[in-house]
């Protein structure tokens, strides 16, 4: 789910939503309500994401209308409280499974002893209206949730899993009560109570709920880590003097105190201090990062070997790891196209699944052996237990979930399901050079000295008259001056002419560096080094050349070296059969020349910023699926035209924010990692949703008798109950084993 620009997304705790169907009445209700730009309900961690201007106590509103529950999810909650709640839940659903396990297996265990009375018999006239009461006791006790929330959904003309469950059970206690009543102008085989199936039914209901309650809860331990990495406290310096203060009283713009091992509280910049921080929860790289005077620490990293003072200039919901925590829950809550199929047919599961059971109880009736209403009451019941749809509601969410925690542990940021969906599909993968497949950061390469000076003395001369100037490429070379120690010269009447170079005066002679252009308006001859430049501009470098006195003495090649990984990633990505381009605004030597060491052979060079969409809008409508890779403004177009767009974290804000995925530490290997993960987790879905379907397809015939005919056999309520519980279980089961898979 992309959020528009100009909306605000929030999140709801939804309490009360237990089957698919309750998802699709939950939607419609925050739909419905003004304001409401989109609307997409979790059923895997019971949870709303809303989008748009709508006023929250609206939205909860709507929600209560619904029959549900609702609240406003803000901050950082701490995942302790979030853990005791579904700790407590557990227990709760543990506990009233076992109360109606028990008494159901004694009712079970004394028949079938012959322990208890015949119905018709005088003691059995008063002793099982006893166990009528008893039934119903433990029916409230154990399943009131079920037989509310039901009630709620009749109320607003809804059905759902609550509806089953509450037909089911409540018809076998009904029906038993009239075995009891009317026992002696019943047929003889119709004469028998199902007060222990009513309640068996229902541990296995709470039973399998509990375990899924529990399996859930696994799916977000990437969140809960992530919420953890925030400290509670941070030591502030206020009126000269350390004070640990809670995270929350942390202001814009004041002095904080890290010490070696502990977390780094909010974002902000070094002002005095050296240290290495580990970043790894953050951007999975396990190498510590050195920190010194004027380097970027964020929230939630652990500092390592030294005491530092930083500024804070991010604070609370605006820190990176709050933002990298919001845009995780937005990507857990979004749905792929094929969680939307899966909403569209649980939405009218529920109705169907009544009228085959009234069809059942009808067809066993008219047509049944006797006695056909004993028959008929227990198939039209077991379809109604068996066929809840929790597992089809399940199915998409809980592995979109634990897909994206995983994600989210080894740098990788999801931030919405149709990118996890379609990324595996993609043919086509176009990268930009700089910053993606190049470092971004020009270097020095070689210093060539062409006189009697040495390759320190060119350095230091170059170094000297570009310290006055601007031009991106002088930092590289004031950089590697300063590596070497090289102490600056004193530069008179600088000129810094743009597009060829600077020109200055030091001791009396005239400096000049610069490009071949800058020598030939100078009148400065060089031709006896071209061949030298031709070499150099084909390894993807960019020379300049440095003259004293109209005489060239050395030359200098500062280039972006490509990344360590971006030929692995490359060879990786042709090796799954994406088709690979570097597009680039670079000219066309260097742009080869860059390519040729990453091992791409597509390259589009000198192309516009604004011609990069262009681009990617050309090859889908050659039919490919064309995922972009990009870190820059310029690249912000095509990363939202691309059907999946790929931003290096390390990157600007604008591209980020326009990327489906964001890689946060800026390894190209990560992005084969995006297309094996959203491949394994398609087919995860895939496996969820074809045994949900298949599970309800076969069962619900079975459980209306189709097998009798053939083999006299019919499916028992209680076994039903214990095969509903199972198919939640197995689809949790089966997604979470996306936390361990290697892609």
């Amino acid at each position: 789910m992309k959020i528009e620009e100009g909306s605000e997304a929030l999140r709801l705790s939804i309490l009360g939503m237990r089957c698919a169907g309750c998802v699709s009445a939950v939607e419609g209700a925050l739909a419905a309500v003004e304001g409401v730009a989109s609307v997409s309900v979790n059923f895997a961690d019971h949870s709303a994401m809303v989008t748009g201007s709508a006023d929250p106590d609206a939205l909860t509103q709507a929600v209560k209308s619904a029959g549900y529950d609702a609240a406003v999810m803000e901050g950082l909650e701490d995942p302790s409280e979030q853990e005791a709640q579904e700790l407590q839940r557990y227990r709760q659903l543990m506990k009233k499974a076992a109360v109606a396990g028990a008494f159901g297996a004694l009712l079970m265990l004394t028949e079938q002893l012959g322990w208890l009375p015949d119905i018709g018999s005088p003691t059995g006239q008063w002793v099982w209206p006893e166990i009528a009461l008893v039934t119903l006791g433990i029916m409230m006790y154990s399943g009131w949730h079920f037989y509310s929330g039901a009630a709620k959904s009749l109320m607003l003309k809804q059905a759902n899993m609550d509806t089953l469950i509450a037909l089911g059970t409540g018809s076998a206690w009904l029906y038993s009560c009239i075995v009891i009543d009317y026992y002696g102008i019943l047929p003889s085989l119709a004469k028998h109570a199902y007060f222990e199936a009513a309640v068996v039914i229902l541990a296995f209901i709470n039973l399998g709920t509990g375990l899924e309650t529990r399996a859930r809860g696994k799916t977000s331990s990437a969140i809960r880590q992530l919420i953890g990495l925030q400290p509670r406290t941070a030591r502030v310096i206020r009126n000269g003097e350390d004070c640990d203060i809670p995270i929350e009283q942390v202001g814009l713009g004041e002095t904080l105190r890290v010490r070696p091992g502990e977390k780094i509280p909010v974002d902000g910049v070094l002002l005095e201090g050296h240290s290495t921080v580990d970043e790894s929860m953050l951007t999975g790289e396990p190498l510590p990062v050195e920190k010194a005077v004027g380097a970027p620490v964020v929230a939630g990293t652990m500092n390592q070997t030294g005491s530092f003072l930083f500024t804070a200039t991010r604070i609370g919901r605006d820190t990176a790891l709050a933002q990298i925590i919001k845009s995780v829950r937005q990507a857990q809550s979004s749905k792929p196209d094929i969680a939307r199929l899966a909403d569209k047919i649980s939405g009218v599961f529920v109705p169907v699944v009544v009228a085959i059971s009234v069809l059942t109880f009808l067809v066993w009736y008219a047509f049944g052996p006797d006695p056909s209403l004993g028959y008929a009451f227990v198939t039209s019941m077991t379809v109604l237990v068996i066929a809840c749809p929790c597992a089809l509601g399940l199915a998409t969410p809980i592995s979109v979930m634990v897909a994206v925690g995983r994600a989210a542990q080894s740098g990788i940021l999801i931030r919405n399901g149709d990118a996890l969906q379609t990324a595996g599909k993609l043919t086509c993968l176009i990268l930009d050079k700089t910053g993606t497949v190049t470092e971004g950061k020009p270097v020095v390469v070689s210093v060539e000295a062409l006189s009697d000076r040495d390759e320190d003395s060119i350095l230091q001369l170059a170094a000297s008259i570009e310290s006055g100037s601007e031009h991106p490429l002088a930092a590289s070379i004031l950089a590697a001056a300063e590596q070497k120690q090289l102490k600056l010269q004193k530069m008179t009447q600088f000129e810094a002419i743009a597009g060829f170079g600077v020109s200055a005066l030091c001791d009396g002679q005239r400096i000049l560096f610069g490009n071949n252009a800058l020598m030939d308006s100078k009148d400065v001859k060089f031709t006896h080094v071209n061949d030298r430049l031709e070499t150099l501009s084909a390894l993807g470098q960019t020379p300049m050349l440095l003259a004293v006195d109209d005489t060239i003495v050395g030359i200098i090649a500062v280039a972006d070296p490509i990344k360590k990984d971006s030929a692995a990633a490359v060879a990786q990505l042709k090796a799954l059969g994406i088709r690979v381009i570097m597009v680039t605004g670079d000219n066309q030597i260097t742009a080869r020349a860059i390519a040729q060491q990453a091992g791409i052979t597509e390259v589009n060079a000198q192309v516009l910023p604004q011609d990069k969409a262009e681009v990617v809008k050309m090859l889908q409508q050659q039919g490919e699926n064309v995922g972009m890779v990009g870190d820059g403004i310029n690249d912000a177009p095509a990363l939202a035209q691309a059907n999946v767009g790929l931003a290096i974290g390390t990157g600007t804000d604008v591209a980020i924010e326009s990327a489906d995925v964001v890689i946060l530490q800026g390894s190209l290997l990560k992005v084969p990692e995006v297309i094996g993960l959203s491949k394994v987790t398609v087919t995860n879905i895939k496996q969820n949703l074809v045994g949900a379907f298949f599970y309800n397809t076969i069962s619900i015939p079975v459980a209306a008798g189709l097998l009798y005919p053939l083999f006299g056999v019919l499916l028992n309520p209680m076994i039903a109950g214990a095969a509903m519980a199972m198919s939640s279980l197995t689809v949790v089961t089966n997604a979470n084993r996306l936390r361990w898979m290697k892609w």
